[in-house]
């Protein structure tokens, strides 16, 4: 081990390539190769002359940089790294474009093992996938204690199903113009023995990351269609899917011996799907679709018009529902946009005839502009939160007080830090 020469600054940048799998998995391994050999030579082509480009394995790259006169060189050359990943690269006659995610550290001046900078320029990548991909971030000292954070919660949800800390909350889902509940949408939140109630968008994206996310999965839609079973046979039962799951070979035949072994009918279920599905593989995706359409399941388009191509989508596969994005819903009332996207996107489900749901109604003018627009559904806090399956109106005992209810909802996340904390209220429902 040799340490980094004080009064001597020096970086290092961390690249790893964003959906390289995907690229992979979707034209194979020589095409995969071939480009890795393009990345080297693009990066190689973009740093100074006497800094060193390595490739760690797989898809990770570090470009180690010396001599640096100042910290903003380092982040110089990160822009022009990340310029090199927005031109296409053409390998067999396919134009790809691919991004990176990096990460960025520069020695101390009072010394630094080289253990210290490559583990520093790891955290700082970590940190840039976590903000969504495709830019840079500068390692600090607060990524060493959010990163040990998400370790822990990894390692605790690989045993949560087995001590049964995951629980089912269910938000309704209401019919326009009646105003009577047609179904619930499943959300999976952990009780967390230290932390309390974690909603989901603090553990998926962990789960999402590894395997984890298709044990958790089937752990949803098993407990969802069994509790399902109980309630009343008009009501559906919505359950969101990611990608993960759905190339996962065996998750048709999951669907399945779950419904038979609840007893549920398959037009009950509900699958939601976001347009990431798409990325790679469409035609194997499709033919996955239509298999379940030919079980009895309902697909739902959720977030739509939060991608890149929904139109193409529509086309593609008759959804049986488009779930309009809170996103629009919020600015429905002061955002000339939001009012012409709405308005379109409901009158294109009529044409095509496709329900539609609308995300995060809150108020009552809200829901009067949707209704007025001739929205199928809504959902949001207007009506209720998600609340556990006993809360449900139908298993309640009567006069049951309201204070069962409002206790039901009480996220109890204190103790997390405050990038996760942030992601936990931006994600509840």
């Amino acid at each position: 081990m040799f340490l980094v020469p004080p009064r001597r600054s020096a970086g290092l940048l961390f690249v790893d390539l964003d959906h390289f799998k995907e690229v992979n998995d979707g034209y194979g391994h020589a095409a995969g190769d071939a480009l890795l050999v393009e990345v080297g030579r693009r990066l190689e082509q973009a740093v100074r002359p006497g800094d060193l480009v390595a490739r760690l394995g797989g898809d990770e790259f570090v470009v180690l940089l010396s001599d640096l006169p100042s910290r903003e060189e380092c982040l110089e050359v990160a822009q022009r790294l990340l310029g090199e990943f927005e031109k296409p690269i053409e390998i067999d006659g396919q134009a790809m474009t691919i991004g990176a995610s990096i990460g960025a550290a520069v020695a101390s001046d009072d010394g630094m093992t080289a253990d210290e900078l490559l583990r520093a320029a790891d955290l700082a990548m970590y940190e840039t996938k976590v903000g969504g991909r495709n830019g840079f971030s500068v390692f600090d000292a607060s990524m060493r204690e959010q990163m040990q954070e998400r370790r822990d919660l990894a390692t605790g949800l690989r045993n949560a199903i087995g001590r049964n800390e995951l629980e089912l909350h269910y938000q309704p889902l209401v019919d326009l113009p009646t105003g009577q509940t047609g179904g619930y949408e499943a959300l999976v939140r952990w009780n967390h023995p230290a932390k309390g109630v974690l909603n989901p968008d603090v553990f998926i994206p962990i789960a999402e990351e590894s395997t984890l996310i298709n044990e958790l999965g089937e752990w949803v839609i098993r407990n969802a269609l069994a509790e399902a079973a109980t309630w009343p046979d008009h009501l559906t039962i919505a359950v969101n899917v990611s990608p993960a799951q759905m190339r996962d070979k065996g998750f048709l035949r999951l669907v399945a011996n779950a419904l038979a072994a609840s007893g549920v009918q398959p037009q009950r279920l509900e699958l939601e799907v976001t347009e990431s599905l798409f990325i790679r593989d469409e035609e194997e995706v499709l033919k996955l679709l239509q298999s379940f359409r030919r079980m009895g399941v309902r697909i739902s388009l959720d977030d739509f018009g939060t991608g890149y191509s929904s139109l193409k989508y529509l086309q593609a596969f008759p959804f049986d529902k488009i779930k309009i994005d809170r996103s629009f819903v919020s600015g429905l009332l002061d955002r000339e946009d939001c009012q012409a996207i709405v308005q379109s996107v409901i009158a294109l489900a009529k044409d095509l005839e496709i329900s539609t749901t609308a995300e995060g109604v809150e108020t009552d003018d809200q829901l009067e502009a949707l209704r007025q627009r001739g929205c199928a559904q809504v959902q949001g806090f207007l009506f209720s939160k998600a609340v556990p399956s006993r809360n449900l109106p139908f298993n309640r005992s009567e006069g049951s007080a309201e204070r069962d209810l409002e206790s039901s909802l009480e996220l109890s996340d204190d103790s997390l830090s405050p990038v996760l904390k942030a992601s936990s209220q931006r994600g509840t429902r």
